[in-house]
């Protein structure tokens, strides 16, 4: 089955949103078989749209569209198509009630126009909103499929996974279990990961293993199928075991986790505290600490040392240290990384110098640091670190290394 994805919506266009939607149900026809060979936007316009789906008609089996479900005249997706079809709409009877229960709770006045949300294409599936109004639609005819879903991507997203995937299964026809599992690896860029399991992804069928490489990480999806649940996670535990064993020394977690929060996890592990200290990241360490919940149990705080003076009379880096090394140097990220654990009375000390650009300072290069972990009864490591990029992205890097350094402060890196 191949599709063709259609996001309706001027806005798509005009840039005032991106469009996750298609991302998202990419990513999740792939890891049905499903085929995704164009993805279109249209603004609100029905000759446009119409012409728009007269075009995938030709090129695709499978046409699954986003937006343009609600109660305004700009939303003509369900209109559109029923036209393209030959088909009335009609009230769904269930729908209209959960949006009169939905007024009603909230003490809202419901104009008449609302109603429109409950319109389905004569002769669809329903597939039900649980996160919000209006209905989506499952149809085939003519040989071909059409599945509509509504834009925003709290209701698009559960509808999907909860009611139009099953319907998916049954039009091709499977009736194995598809399950997924995403690996996630830090520190090893893409083509060497690709390079280092060349010969596993040459011979995939079954699992297929699929990588994706964004913000200075790789990622690796792993799909498997079988006729059960068991045999699935089965075919995915004996590829997973290959993979990790040759590059697991930069695996650190699974699916939607991050670096931060595995970093956190292994905090509550040891029981330990966390203090920083800051230089070229100003913060940016702490605060994606402290935006996960339950970070107060073991972050302490942080001190932003920008400025040599901050680093010496606040923090207590030795006056020798800056003059001897200068402040972008091993010598004074152990410093850094000593200090702050002993005046936060930490476990840990974590800590962050050298340049993020755009200019050189003190002669390094931009792009050149170092990050100091200090922990109790171990010796103090530094880890130095030469980073391309831009000065943001210079500085994301250098709080993610830190991040991972801590992860794995107990494994050989």
């Amino acid at each position: 089955m191949n599709a063709e994805i259609i996001g309706v919506g001027s806005e798509l266009l005009l840039g005032q949103i991106a469009n996750t939607n298609a991302q998202f149900l990419s990513k999740q026809l792939a890891s049905l078989g499903v085929n995704v060979y164009y993805h279109t936007v249209v603004g609100d316009n029905p000759k446009r749209l119409e012409t728009a789906i007269e075009a995938a008609k030709e090129r695709a089996d499978l046409l699954v569209f986003t937006g343009g479900l609600g109660p305004t005249k700009d939303d003509l997706t369900k209109e559109t198509v029923a036209k393209s079809l030959g088909r009335s709409l009609v009230s769904h009877e269930e729908s209209l009630s959960s949006i009169k229960d939905y007024f009603v709770k909230t003490k809202r006045v419901m104009t008449p126009n609302n109603e429109k949300q409950a319109l389905v294409v004569e002769g669809s599936d329903v597939l039900l909103n649980d996160h919000g109004m209006a209905p989506g639609m499952y149809i085939e005819a003519d040989g071909k499929t059409y599945i509509m879903l509504p834009g925003p991507p709290k209701e698009m997203k559960p509808m999907f996974e909860n009611y139009a995937k099953s319907h998916i299964l049954d039009r091709l026809g499977v009736k194995d279990q598809i399950i997924s599992r995403v690996l996630r690896f830090f520190a090893i860029g893409e083509s060497q990961l690709e390079t280092e399991i060349e010969d596993l992804l040459e011979a995939q069928s079954n699992p297929t293993i699929a990588p994706l490489a964004g913000d200075g990480e790789v990622t690796l999806r792993l799909t498997a199928k079988h006729e059960t649940e068991e045999g699935a996670l089965a075919l995915l535990k004996e590829i997973e075991d290959k993979i990790q064993e040759r590059v697991g020394e930069y695996f650190y977690g699974y699916d939607q986790t991050t670096l931060f929060s595995e970093a956190l996890k292994k905090l509550g592990e040891k029981n330990w505290t966390l203090a920083s200290a800051e230089s070229l990241t100003g913060g940016l360490f702490s605060e994606r600490m402290t935006s996960i919940s339950g970070s107060g149990e073991h972050m302490r705080g942080s001190i932003v040392t920008y400025h040599d003076n901050i680093k010496e009379h606040v923090l207590g880096v030795d006056t020798d240290v800056l003059q001897k090394h200068g402040a972008i140097s091993e010598q004074c990220a152990r410093q850094m990384a000593e200090k702050i654990k002993e005046k936060f009375n930490t476990s840990v000390g974590i800590s962050f110098t050298g340049v993020a650009g755009p200019n050189t300072a003190e002669g390094h290069p931009v792009g050149h640091v170092f990050v100091g972990l200090a922990i109790e009864g171990k010796e103090t490591v530094v880890h130095e670190l030469n980073l391309q990029g831009t000065r943001e992205g210079i500085r994301k890097r250098t709080v993610n290394y830190g991040a991972y350094y801590l992860l794995k402060e107990d494994s050989e890196l």
